[in-house]
């Protein structure tokens, strides 16, 4: 995600807000993900922020309205993007979404789906062993393949009319190229990165909020868990550009960051 909008807005500054600590979201009580949602997103706001982006499908799915009453600047969630892709993307009417427990039990994809296109059919699945998996370092090789395998061949049995995966977790497409040799060449595997920078970039034109060119361009990472647990993953994410990892708590009402 973070990359894509590096991509597509060289000139933007980011702040990028993981909390590792207490991930993964997605098996959370709703009530839980909302209030550790809230308190990210405090702190995301108290470093003057002028767009704010829920780079978590959980937490989008659970939380986006409650962000979008507390925020004084726009806030946008990586659901509806994906779905919007989704929906596009499938011929066949028929799209198949992989993503957390909490996600799927929020029932926020198949809604924005139908939405974007009412005829569509909506298979979904909870996958509560990818997001550890990615976050052990395990993107490929005969684990990685076994364990998706168990998740996507039953689904695509059972519904063998799907023509679009969806990716509902923004750890997942870290293993998009297992997941596509699996489906094979007949199923789009399609994620919310690409049309979430896309609203992003159209939503800073709306609003007349987008930095020229030529100005100074910062970029933070921050962490509520373990730096060095989290460069493994984070040097996946963002290359050579990865800047030094900030850890900070969020628990407070004022997060500061610790030595």
């Amino acid at each position: 995600m973070l990359s894509e909008l590096h991509r597509r807005l060289p000139a933007e500054s980011t702040i990028y807000l993981g909390d590792n600590a207490r991930t993964p979201y997605g098996p959370r009580p709703a009530d839980e993900v909302r209030r550790f949602t809230i308190e990210a997103v405090d702190w995301l706001l108290a470093q003057d922020v002028k767009l704010l982006v829920l780079a978590c499908n959980t937490a989008t799915a659970r939380a986006l309205e409650d962000v979008r009453e507390r925020s004084a600047v726009p806030v946008i969630g990586v659901v509806r993007p994906g779905a919007v892709a989704a929906a596009s993307a499938t011929r066949s009417a028929h799209v198949g979404v992989i993503a957390t427990a909490g996600t799927v039990e929020s029932r926020a994809y198949p809604d924005a789906i139908v939405e974007a296109a009412p005829a569509t059919h909506v298979s979904q699945l909870a996958c509560p062993e990818l997001v550890p998996m990615v976050e052990a370092g395990i993107l490929e090789g005969r684990r990685a393949e076994s364990v998706l395998r168990a998740y996507i061949e039953p689904m695509l049995v059972a519904t063998p009319e799907i023509d679009t995966l969806l990716l509902g977790c923004t750890h997942y497409p870290l293993l998009r190229p297992v997941i596509e040799r699996l489906v094979g060449p007949g199923v789009s595997v399609v994620d919310s990165a690409f049309t979430t920078a896309l609203a992003v970039e159209d939503l800073l034109d709306a609003i007349g909020g987008r930095s020229g060119p030529g100005g100074a361009v910062h970029h933070r990472v921050a962490t509520t868990g373990d730096a060095d647990a989290f460069l493994s993953v984070a040097t996946r994410l963002f290359g050579d550009a990865l800047p030094p990892v900030e850890v900070v708590r969020i628990e407070a009402p004022a997060a500061i960051p610790l030595d």
